[in-house]
This record gives C-alpha cells, sequence and structure tokens, in this order.
C-alpha cells in the first residue's frame, strides 16, 4: 500500500470517525478554491498573505498552493524557484524537491523547449 493510499484512508477514517472534529468552513473553502484557481489567482494570493504575515499561513497551505501552481506552469523558472525557496524555508523535509525545482528552473533557462520539445515534467513526488 502506498503512502498516498494510507494517507487517504485515515483521511476517510478521521473525516467520519465519531467524534472526530469537523473541517474548519475556511480551510474547507481554502482547498476547494485552490484546487479549481488560475495561476495568477494563487500567485497573487500568496503574494498577498506573505507580503502581509509571512508566517502566517500554513505550511500545508502553501504547498498545496504553490504545486497546483507550478503543475499549471511547469515552464515558468521564477514560479519554480520561488517554490522551492518556499520549500527551503520548511525544510529540510522539502529539501531534494526544491533542489529538484531549482534544476528544472535552471534546465528551462538553459534550453527552453522548442514547440517540437516536451516540456520537463512536473516534479513527483511532491509532499501531499
Amino acid at each position: 500500500m502506498s503512502e498516498l493510499t494510507r494517507s487517504t484512508r485515515h483521511l476517510i477514517e478521521s473525516t467520519y470517525a465519531e467524534g472526530a472534529p469537523e473541517i474548519p468552513d475556511h480551510v474547507r473553502n481554502f482547498i476547494e478554491t485552490v484546487t479549481f484557481a488560475e495561476p495568477d489567482d494563487i500567485l497573487s494570493a500568496l503574494r498577498d498573505a506573505l507580503d502581509e504575515d509571512w508566517m502566517a499561513m500554513p505550511v500545508w497551505a502553501r504547498n498545496l498552493a504553490y504545486r497546483l501552481a507550478c503543475l499549471q506552469r511547469p515552464d515558468d523558472p521564477e514560479l519554480l524557484r520561488d517554490a522551492a525557496a518556499d520549500l527551503l524555508s520548511f525544510g529540510p523535509d522539502w529539501d531534494d524537491f526544491a533542489e529538484d525545482l531549482k534544476a528544472r528552473a535552471a534546465q528551462w533557462e538553459l534550453s527552453p523547449p522548442t514547440k517540437d520539445s516536451a516540456v520537463p515534467p512536473p516534479t513527483p513526488g511532491w509532499p501531499t
């Protein structure tokens, strides 16, 4: 059983267990909103929140937002570097992922894909 499958099962069990606390409405709303947001909207919200209070946004929410933005813009070296810097700020658990993002950004700038070549694949295994 994969780690993601195990985590999914734990999520389901904890969500429906008797006496389990409810997921706060603001958390659920954030997850639903960021899941379907355009990358510009995600980045704008991140910048606003982080400019206001850099430590206020939970790490899981930052990771999710950056991950979704990077999936939508795998060819944006600046975004990849921003996401990497944020991961490095809360490491060392995510340092390998951050280094991979930095390498992808550098690779992109050295030899951007042409219309006939493929975009480098998204970083596999980002923390969930």
